[in-house]
Parts: C-alpha cells; sequence; structure tokens
C-alpha cells in the first residue's frame, strides 16, 4: 500500500470548496481524466489547486483497451501529459472497450475473455504503460448479460494478464457484488479468488435496481451509499490481502460532503484496522 494513501473520494465540483479545505489524514481524491486533457483553463486550474494539498488518482475511461485496436494515440498522448503535470499517485482503466472504426460509445462495453483477446489487451496496456512510464491497474467490469466464448475466467483472465503485461489490478467491489447478482455466481468466492498480490486499488460504490426489470438486475449506478453486502465484500477482502487504498465512488445523486466523508472514512477505519493487526 502506498504510504499517504489510505480512503479517497471521487471529486465532483459541487464539492471543491470543501475537498480542498478538508485536512482528513489520508485522504486522497480520483478524477476521470477525461474531463481535465486540456492546455489550460479554470477546470485544469481547479484540479492543480485540489492537487496542490490532496494526492489525485486519475480513472480513465476512454482509453478502450480492450477494443479489436490499439489506443488512440493522440488519447493516449493527452493523458501522458496531464499525468506529467498532476503527477497522480494512481492511473487506472478499465477492462472493456468503447471504440470501434473510429465511433466512440459512451458505455464501457464487454468482449468474450479468449486467449486472443488477453493478447491484445496486454499488448495495449503495455503500449498505455510505455507512453506513461508508469504501471497502471485495470479494473474488473460489472456484467449484466451471458457472453460466449470465455476461455478463461475472470479473475485467471486478470491474473495472466497482470502477469504478461506488469499491470496492476483495480479490484471494484460492487462491481462483483452487482455482477455475482446478475450472472448468479458467488460474489464471496470471486473475492477469495481475486488475485490479492497485484491489487494496487479498490473502489466501493453503490448500486440500484433496474427501472424495469426491479430486483431481477442490479445496475453499477454509483447513486447510492455503499450497501451493507458490499461493505461485508469489501471488509473479506481487507482481511485477506490487506490494507490498500480505497475509493468511494458516487457519480448521481450527490449527497453533502460531510455524508460522503463519512462513508470514506467508514473505509479509512477497516484499512486502520488491518494496519493495526499486522503492525
Amino acid at each position: 500500500m502506498t504510504t499517504f494513501l489510505t480512503a479517497g473520494l471521487g471529486l465532483k465540483p459541487q464539492h471543491f470548496d470543501a475537498a480542498l479545505d478538508c485536512g482528513s489524514a489520508g485522504l486522497w481524491f480520483e478524477v476521470h481524466p477525461e474531463n481535465y486533457m486540456v492546455a489550460g483553463g479554470p477546470r485544469l486550474a481547479w484540479l492543480e489547486a485540489i492537487r496542490g494539498k490532496h494526492p489525485i488518482s486519475l480513472h480513465g475511461v476512454a482509453l478502450s483497451l480492450a477494443a479489436d485496436t490499439e489506443p488512440d494515440a493522440a488519447h493516449l498522448r493527452r493523458l501522458a501529459e496531464l499525468a506529467r503535470r498532476v503527477e497522480p499517485a494512481l492511473v487506472s482503466e478499465h477492462l472493456a472497450w468503447s471504440t470501434w472504426r473510429g465511433a466512440y460509445h459512451p458505455d464501457l462495453l464487454p468482449f468474450p475473455r479468449s486467449t486472443e483477446a488477453l493478447a491484445r489487451i496486454a499488448d495495449n496496456i503495455a503500449r498505455t504503460q510505455d507512453a506513461l512510464q508508469r504501471r497502471i491497474a485495470i479494473e474488473n467490469p460489472s456484467h449484466y448479460l451471458k457472453l460466449n466464448g470465455h476461455d478463461w475466467s475472470e479473475t485467471d483472465f486478470l491474473r495472466e494478464l497482470a502477469r504478461r503485461s506488469g499491470c496492476g489490478l483495480l479490484l471494484d467491489v460492487n462491481n462483483v457484488h452487482v455482477s455475482a447478482h446478475n450472472m448468479v455466481y458467488s460474489a464471496a468466492d470471486y473475492i477469495d479468488a481475486f488475485p490479492g498480490d497485484a491489487v494496487m486499488e479498490i473502489h466501493l460504490a453503490g448500486h440500484s435496481q433496474d427501472p424495469n426489470l426491479g430486483a431481477a438486475l442490479l445496475v453499477d449506478s454509483h447513486d447510492a451509499p455503499v450497501a451493507p453486502a458490499v461493505w461485508a465484500l469489501y471488509e473479506r477482502l481487507v482481511r485477506r490481502i490487506g490494507a490498500r487504498p480505497t475509493l468511494i465512488e458516487r457519480d448521481d445523486n450527490l449527497p453533502a460532503f460531510d455524508l460522503l466523508l463519512a462513508e470514506r472514512d467508514r473505509a479509512a477505519a477497516v484499512l486502520q484496522e488491518s494496519l493495526a493487526e499486522v503492525a
């Protein structure tokens, strides 16, 4: 675990003043770099002000590492420029694709975990890490439908991806809960099988029921507090692998900053307990 990172929050413009003023020990903030890949202006100045007081993590959503082509060179160059500017503590991306034949799709789309896909994604990650001159973390996805063509289980795929590319992993515990519910498997078994040595970061978030299908389909909506079942999985994970930088994600139905900070403090307490046991 990086010594100065404990638990953090997704950074939203509505909370700029509170985030800038907050002095909680170990607090850090995560942003989507695509919102800040500009040459200047108020948005970048705002991020740099926060960076002056708190560590920053860049959590990308548009590299499309699972696409059937290399990452867009211009996008990767701008990402590298931002990383050099803000010197993030962590950089991460998703195990998904979002571009095809030059068209961008505003979603994180699934793919069959084939051996061919494994080689292609490992190569794309290596290109990204070379451009950034740093190790990145890859996040496990949420699943909503079953796909054919898998050669690997997800945990084995991620383990081999980390081995081949040298990348780390970002374990999103809410994604595990949502996927296990939707695909009908054990979330606890997934957590227990996940390659813990490669975990660089953990995400916690809220979810919701599909407006049409109800409880039959859970959606990784990031619009609610972290659910009790997700907290239980998180505590199970930390007991096994130890403390890792942990982020509370909230993207919609934003509450007051102090309510988010309370969730962050709960995660920090879990990490602190784990560190105390090791000491």
